[in-house]
């Protein structure tokens, strides 16, 4: 049974039981727009009892007291909501109580305009009682009711306005926009998992660029992310950034991504953050930004550690800030270095990054295309082996445990990656001739 039948399937059943229910929400937004919706919400007249007595497979994980119901039909979830009006709101997250209502209630206390929306899979008709239709039509992200209330009841209302404004490519209407700036403040009062989440789903959306321009715009950088505004009018050298300064370079790569993955939009919108602190003019009046990479990677995870992101992103964003200036060793590495240098974890994200960092700057992409004609060389072999020799193989050989086996080990795997022996038993030769070189031969 697809998405869409069981959803209806549970409206047909709560009708049948007398009670009024509709799909609402993001689905229904989803459905006009013709986008493919994840999931389909359920609101209904009846309480959460009376769902649960209807349907045998139910949970409500502390929903209940929101009048919030997870039916499971056919292994899919689908959330059945009673109808309802909120109270006050004290924490700017969510009503300290909530009285059961009607739908024209329950689409008033919704956030937006193309959020307040009901439709009815039995007799194939939109529900709307507060103008959603038409801000869809008009392309508008309108908040419903007052704007100030909408954003003071729940704070991540402003973070999710840039990001339905981006995903849609819609205009914020004028005092919803006002609001969303002079309440911006607010921001930093949210849980930092609440705005990772949605600062993340707007920049690995489809249209990255008008969300960092919103964010930007609002004030909703400030309050978790300042770093982003100290870029501004931050010069660089026009020969290699004719571009513009550090914030101009870094908006120009934000704009050429295109529903990227987290570790990417990140390592983007932070690979130059250090510029700032690490500006410096020559005696010639030349700028330097010496450093900029090793410090911007420590910032970069203390600003991901602000925003409690894992631990894995934390360390691969900072791993492609880190390595960012690297590239432009590669034309004189070694083979061996070449292939270390390839086979990072991330070497794909970093090797994206670098192109979208040159096109954005001098434009010379000559160290990029030099890698993939690499990539394309090695494909046939793996680039980083298990190592032939071990520190064992050294020690019955007759070397001493120490530093000196690390720096045989070292030698003797530059010289596998470089193609100088193709199995253990050479390998193993090789060792056998550097060990009788370092302490003569064995007894």
């Amino acid at each position: 049974m697809s998405l869409y039948a069981g959803a209806e399937s549970i409206v047909r059943k709560l009708n049948e039981a007398g009670f009024t229910t509709y799909f609402a929400g993001g689905s229904v937004r989803d459905q006009l727009l013709d986008r493919k919706s994840k999931d389909i919400d359920i609101a209904t007249s009846a309480t959460p009892e009376e769902v649960q007595s209807l349907f045998p497979r139910t949970t409500d994980l502390q929903g209940k007291v929101f009048g919030v119901i997870r039916v499971i039909e056919n292994d899919l979830v689908y959330e059945v909501a009673t109808f309802r009006k909120d109270g006050a709101y004290q924490d700017g997250r969510r009503p300290t109580e909530v009285e059961f209502s009607n739908p024209e209630e329950d689409a008033n206390r919704r956030d937006f305009t193309i959020n307040g929306l009901f439709y009815d899979p039995v007799e194939k008709k939109v529900i709307d009682f507060v103008g959603g239709q038409d801000d869809l039509k008009t392309k508008t992200l309108r908040a419903i009711g007052d704007p100030e209330a909408r954003f003071r009841e729940d704070h991540l209302r402003l973070y999710r306005a840039i990001r339905f404004a981006a995903e849609f490519d819609f205009e914020i209407e004028e005092l919803t926009w006002k609001k969303i700036c002079d309440l911006s403040h607010l921001g930093g009062d949210l849980a930092p998992e609440r705005v990772r989440d949605e600062m993340i789903k707007s920049l690995t959306g489809s249209n990255p660029l008008r969300a960092f321009d919103l964010l930007d715009r609002s004030g909703l950088f400030a309050p978790w992310i300042p770093e982003i505004a100290e870029m501004k009018g931050v010069e660089q050298p026009p020969q290699f950034h004719p571009e513009g300064d550090v914030f101009v370079h870094v908006r120009m790569m934000v704009g050429m991504l295109n529903n990227p993955d987290p570790v990417l939009a990140l390592s983007v919108l932070l690979h130059d953050i250090s510029k700032p602190e690490t500006y410096s003019v020559d005696p010639d009046g030349r700028i330097r930004f010496t450093g900029h990479e090793t410090k911007g990677a420590r910032k970069s995870e203390d600003i991901l550690r602000r925003l409690k992101c894992s631990n894995e992103l934390i360390e691969s964003v900072s791993a492609c800030v880190a390595n960012h200036m690297a590239f432009k060793d590669v034309p004189d590495m070694r083979v061996s270095t070449l292939k270390r240098f390839m086979a990072r974890p991330w070497i794909e994200t970093e090797l994206e990054l670098h192109r979208i960092d040159c096109t954005c700057s001098h434009g010379d992409l000559e160290i990029y295309d030099f890698l993939l004609e690499k990539i394309e060389e090695f494909s046939n072999q793996e680039i980083k082996p298990d190592p032939f020799v071990n520190g064992r193989d050294l020690i019955s050989m007759g070397m001493k445990p120490g530093q000196e086996i690390g720096k045989v080990l070292t030698q003797l795997y530059d010289e596998q990656l470089e193609g100088k022996f193709l199995s253990r038993d050479i390998a193993l030769q090789r060792a056998n001739s550097l060990v009788q070189a370092t302490y003569g031969p064995a007894a």
